[in-house]
C-alpha cells in the first residue's frame, strides 16, 4: 500500500474512531507486532494488545467533542499528522493538542508510532 494512502487511511480511521470510542477500528490500523509510545518519556507499548489496552485507558474518562486530523505529510514509509481533540474529561472542558509520527509496512499497517501532546483546560 502507497504510505500517502495508508497515513490518510490511519487519520481518518481514528478521527472516526476517537470522536466515537471505536477501538477495534482504531487498532486494526496496527500491525499485530507494532509499537507505540504515547509521550517521550513513558514506556512503550508492544503489540496490538498492549495498544488496545492503552486506547481503552486513554478512553475511559473523555467524552470527545470534536476531533480534527491534519493532512499528514509524508516521506518514505513514515508519515506524521497534527490532531487537536475538544473533549469533557471527568465533566471538565479540556483540549489535547499534539501530532502523531507513523511508519508503515507494506500492507499499510502501522508498525511503530509515537505521539508528542499536550493538554490545557478549556476548549481552544
Amino acid at each position: 500500500m502507497d504510505t500517502r494512502q495508508a497515513a490518510l487511511r490511519f487519520t481518518g480511521t481514528w478521527r472516526r474512531g476517537w470522536a466515537e470510542h471505536d477501538v477495534e477500528a482504531i487498532i486494526a490500523l496496527y500491525a499485530q507486532d507494532a509499537v507505540h509510545r504515547s509521550m517521550p518519556f513513558r514506556p512503550e507499548h508492544r503489540g496490538r494488545a498492549a495498544i488496545e489496552e492503552y486506547i481503552r485507558w486513554s478512553f475511559a474518562d473523555e467524552t470527545p467533542v470534536s476531533v480534527e486530523f491534519g493532512t499528514p505529510l509524508v516521506d518514505g514509509d513514515t508519515a506524521v499528522a497534527e490532531f487537536k481533540v475538544r473533549s469533557l474529561d471527568d465533566g471538565e472542558p479540556v483540549t489535547l493538542a499534539g501530532c502523531v509520527f507513523a511508519r508503515f509496512g507494506a500492507d499499510g499497517l502501522a508498525v511503530e508510532t509515537r505521539d508528542y501532546w499536550h493538554t490545557t483546560q478549556g476548549h481552544r
